[in-house]
């Protein structure tokens, strides 16, 4: 009877999943997870950078236009440096977005509904507002807890956007009101 039977239990050893330790953030890779904060943090500070790139090689073609410049060629220089960043800029967001999904335990294949028009509106503010998954899940360890300055980061810039969509609104609200009652 030294035979094993088909119902004896595996007796591989089983990893304990509530170790308390936490996964590596993963700046340059896919893999892993991505709390909200950092998610939001990085896109903000990532996008900013962009944009004040481009402001930069925006100023130097309006600078180099009045001093006698070829305006076009000065466009053509700026997209060689620009068209690198933008292509690094989006690997590096839709990798950002696959670990968030990956700590809401998601595929990251749910990323590509960012490609479908209002329903990418939801998505982000899902991959914004919705908490990952408490401890370890099939794509690791949760992610560390946020420093002081990514939650100080975080908060003064959710501050700001929300402040300037209230600018914005305003914008378009107050001058079609002062049209209305001047119609009066």
């Amino acid at each position: 009877m030294s035979e094993a039977t088909p119902y004896t239990p595996p007796a591989a050893h089983v990893a304990d999943t509530e170790s308390g330790e936490y996964g590596e953030i993963r700046i340059f890779s896919a893999r892993g997870r991505l709390g909200r904060a950092r998610y939001f943090v990085y896109n903000v500070v990532l996008g900013f950078v962009m944009m004040l790139v481009q402001m930069v090689l925006q100023g130097g073609i309006m600078a180099g236009a009045q001093m006698g410049g070829d305006p076009s060629a000065m466009l053509g220089t700026s997209m060689i440096i620009i068209l690198p960043l933008m292509i690094v800029a989006i690997v590096l967001s839709i990798m950002w977005g696959v670990q968030r999904l990956h700590d809401l335990d998601k595929s990251g294949w749910l990323y590509l509904l960012v490609l479908v028009p209002l329903v990418n509106i939801i998505f982000y503010l899902y991959l914004l507002f919705a908490p990952g998954t408490e401890g370890p899940n099939r794509f690791g360890n949760p992610p560390p807890p946020n420093s002081t300055l990514v939650l100080v980061t975080a908060w003064v810039l959710g501050t700001l956007y929300v402040l300037m969509i209230i600018g914005v609104i305003a914008a378009v609200v107050i001058p079609a009101y002062n049209a209305g009652l001047q119609q009066m």
